[in-house]
């Protein structure tokens, strides 16, 4: 048990830092770790897991802390969750007294420019991840592609999107 709580720590806290444009861009890693690398979680665990953390409220990380509750109990839980939120949140407390002392140089808005497409990247990549762990197939990217699509370039509501998506699969998968 307490292998697998340093590991929780060992794995998890790095990605800490990771997590620009929020705890949706940490979900590649978290997947390859948790399912492919140490088998703590089966495939439709994590989906499963992944699921749950997007119904609750409360940063995207929380996923990180479901994943240590199903892989450890409460004591997984409690030591992924401060695994990933305590390194990133020290050095956010740094770097925004850093930040506000700067602020509007040009330095930080070089910097500031520079991770709106890492951000877009890593986001991109957690989609992807969650598509392919889905198996939907060439349905799933297609409703995605479509979707992101229709919220770039109008003003539709996700909502009708999320239920449109769900009547493509319905309809595409009729045995469900």
């Amino acid at each position: 048990m307490m292998l697998i709580l340093f590991t929780f720590v060992r794995v998890f806290a790095p990605l800490s830092f990771l997590t620009i444009g929020g705890g949706q861009s940490i979900i590649p890693e978290i997947h390859r770790q948790a399912v492919e690398i140490h088998g703590w979680i089966t495939q439709q665990e994590f989906l499963d897991l992944f699921a749950l953390s997007r119904l609750t409220p409360g940063p995207k990380s929380l996923f990180v802390t479901l994943v240590g509750w199903k892989t450890a109990g409460l004591a997984g839980a409690i030591v992924a969750s401060i695994a990933i939120f305590l390194p990133s949140a020290v050095l956010i407390y740094v770097l925004a007294t850093l930040w506000k002392r700067y602020e509007g140089t040009r330095l930080i808005l070089a910097i500031e420019s520079g991770l709106i497409p890492i951000a877009a990247g890593m986001i991109l990549a957690a989609s992807a991840t969650i598509l392919q762990a889905a198996e939907g197939g060439w349905w799933a990217w297609m409703v995605a592609l479509l979707s992101t699509g229709a919220l770039l370039w109008t003003r539709v509501s996700p909502f009708l999107l999320l239920g449109l998506g769900g009547l493509v699969f319905l309809l595409a998968h009729p045995t469900l």
